[in-house]
């Protein structure tokens, strides 16, 4: 039997996997998850489920402040080769140059991350409220 619908959610899927060839987008991925959060009714399953995804960003958080550390590290390194020895001409320099801008761009990341999770707590803050004052608690 012909089902148009699944041959939609078909192509929908197929879409989605295209477009998440290199990750998730991030930043979609969030929002569409605080729009159902502040939208859906409380319950202590969406509790569990919005805790769970905070753990989750928590996590990529972490990583990306690791990551970032590391790169300004290296860019230090750089910085000191350029100061230190100007007889190993402008490739330390360029080094340089290029992990600033990619630190600009992680910069930007970790605060959005950093901005997500503390507006999440919150959410989480108002659901627990929502519970206890229906009297479902935790």
């Amino acid at each position: 039997m012909y089902n148009k619908n699944r041959i939609i959610l078909q192509d929908k899927e197929r879409d989605n996997m295209k477009n998440d060839s290199f990750g998730i987008n991030m930043k979609q991925w969030c929002r569409e998850h605080e729009t159902m959060v502040t939208a859906a009714k409380a319950t202590p399953e969406l509790l569990r489920e919005h805790e769970k995804k905070i753990k989750w960003l928590q996590h990529e958080r972490l990583v990306h402040l690791i990551v970032t550390f590391m790169v300004v590290v290296v860019e230090m390194v750089a910085l000191v080769l350029t100061v230190l020895h100007p007889e190993l001409g402008v490739i330390p320099t360029l080094v340089m140059i290029l992990l600033a801008v990619l630190l600009c761009f992680y910069f930007w990341h970790y605060f959005f991350l950093e901005n997500t999770v503390q507006r999440w707590y919150k959410i989480a803050d108002d659901l627990t409220d929502e519970l206890e004052t229906a009297g479902q608690g935790r």
